[in-house]
């Protein structure tokens, strides 16, 4: 007696089209089309789950160097002055002191610009 596919074959289109809902055209209802196409959306998001991570430590850098420079200082002196100081803050919580507590980013600009020139 053969094995049919039918249940395990209609299963796996299925979960495909699943991927595909509101694709445009072809590309949500026929697998073939909705394969090729959620195969594809898989590969962008794994690629761009990693530059996600890129794109966010440039913005804290342009947030982090604009906030410096209202302090007189540049980015490069600052994150200088705040490793000579043994200060331990990462650049997203930098960022976010720039936007939204500009008060306790100048008290660490004044530390970093008192160890920059040591």
């Amino acid at each position: 007696m053969r094995v049919k596919t039918g249940i395990v074959r209609r299963r796996r289109h299925k979960k495909i089209r699943e991927l595909a809902k509101g694709y445009y055209g072809q590309k949500h209802s026929t697998f073939k089309k909705a394969n090729e196409a959620v195969l594809r959306s898989l590969q962008y998001s794994y690629a761009h789950r990693r530059l996600k991570k890129r794109d966010m430590r440039k913005l804290w850098i342009i947030r982090i160097n604009a906030a410096a420079r209202e302090e007189g200082l540049n980015y490069s002196k600052l994150i200088s002055g705040l490793k000579k100081a043994n200060v331990a803050i990462n650049r997203k919580i930098l960022a976010e002191l720039a936007v939204n507590n500009p008060t306790a980013f100048s008290e660490l600009a004044k530390i970093a610009k008192a160890h920059v020139n040591s």
